[in-house]
């Protein structure tokens, strides 16, 4: 019954976007079915079906959407081929047949039709403009005559400096595309792609917390000296200032903030580090006033999370601080290292995976490890 209810909401989509073409399960897979070219006569169309081979699944039914739209694609621009779609063909050779252009724009309607993405609009529009699409830009600039090949992605990956956060994130967007087109990458993908961390890229000398606290004292605006406070006191990013539940901050609170769902990464909590902060900062007071802070367009109808996170970093630098906004949240995040605070919930707090959380505090995390071996073993010593 569930894939009954998620097949007619992936045609109702479909339909949504003026697509002619509807996904179809027959036993356990599925098809694509509407108006095709003949194969005789190009010039004259009837109702034909294209078999998928897919598994009649979620992820087959995500996969199939997917399908639709470049099978879309290729009817707008007529170049629909039979020999493309008769017989099991990869997904290259289909990529190819398009164009880049094409085949970009496909990718994009895939982003935004995830079921997943479709939870939050606003943050699905500041992941795809800002995670995605500049790299795909750069793709399509690097290609000149070139098909869309592994070649071409890697060339595209190594136009960025080596171990700089752009390349990192160029990888990201490129495995996704490759993914959606099943298109094989490089074999030393990932050695190129990788590395990215503070210990390598850009290694920060972090602000230390009387350093932060005389940052602080620096803003004259109390509004602002009250965003500073926050995502100093709980390691938030630029935006998520302006996206949480502060309600916890009032006299007898639990003070543990709640990052709302409408941000980059969803919902997720965020503990003080230090606890004194709070009362120090006087952030109690968005407890009962939330208009404390800055007065921002926070709409996400009428703005974006990377504007309003922009806003954030232009109002540092008007200041003149010696601080970013993001050495803040590294500091935090080597704070909770040092306290001992398991990797997997200083993670979760900062609303990113382990693995990133690792990668990118390697270098204070294997510190810590160290110094805990050593002290076991001195422990161990006999008096």
């Amino acid at each position: 019954m569930e894939l009954k209810s998620a097949l007619e909401t992936a045609n109702a989509q479909l339909a949504e976007r003026g697509s002619r073409l509807r996904i179809e399960q027959r036993g356990r897979r599925l098809n694509l079915r509407g108006a095709l070219p003949l194969r005789g006569d190009p010039n004259r169309s009837s109702l034909q079906r294209i078999s998928l081979g897919l598994t009649a699944d979620p992820a087959g039914l995500n996969q199939a959407l997917s399908t639709a739209a470049l099978v879309q694609l290729q009817l707008e621009q007529r170049s629909f081929d039979w020999t493309l779609w008769s017989a099991p063909t990869s997904s290259k050779a289909k990529s190819q047949s398009i164009g880049i252009q094409a085949a970009l724009k496909s990718f994009e309607t895939a982003f935004f039709t995830d079921p997943r993405r479709r939870r939050s609009p606003a943050s699905s529009r500041t992941t795809w403009t800002s995670a995605y699409l500049p790299y795909l830009r750069r793709l399509a600039h690097q290609s000149g005559n070139q098909q869309l090949e592994p070649a071409l992605l890697m060339q595209t990956l190594t136009s960025y400096d080596d171990g700089s956060r752009s390349r990192q994130q160029c990888a990201t967007a490129l495995a996704a595309l490759a993914r959606h087109l099943e298109l094989p990458l490089p074999e030393d993908w990932r050695q190129e792609a990788g590395g990215y961390g503070l210990h390598r890229a850009r290694f920060r000398q972090l602000p230390t917390d009387p350093q932060i606290l005389e940052a602080a004292g620096r803003i004259p605006n109390s509004q602002w000296r009250l965003a500073f406070a926050l995502m100093a006191t709980y390691g938030l990013r630029n935006h998520e200032v302006f996206f949480c539940d502060c309600s916890s901050l009032a006299p007898g609170g639990d003070q543990v903030l709640r990052v709302l769902p409408t941000t980059k990464t969803g919902e997720h909590q965020s503990w003080p580090f230090h606890p004194d902060w709070v009362e120090r900062f006087g952030l109690g007071e968005l407890a009962e006033n939330p208009a404390a802070l800055p007065a921002i367009q926070t709409d996400l109808r009428r703005t974006t999370l990377q504007q309003v996170g922009r806003r954030v970093s232009e109002q540092f630098r008007r200041y003149d601080l010696p601080i970013t906004p993001y050495d803040l949240r590294h500091a935090w995040a080597v704070r909770t290292i040092h306290v001992g605070l398991p990797d997997t919930v200083a993670a979760r707090m900062m609303g990113h995976s382990v693995a990133i959380h690792t990668r990118t505090y390697h270098h204070w995390i294997t510190r810590r490890d160290q110094q805990q071996a050593v002290d076991a073993a001195l422990a161990r010593q006999p008096a």
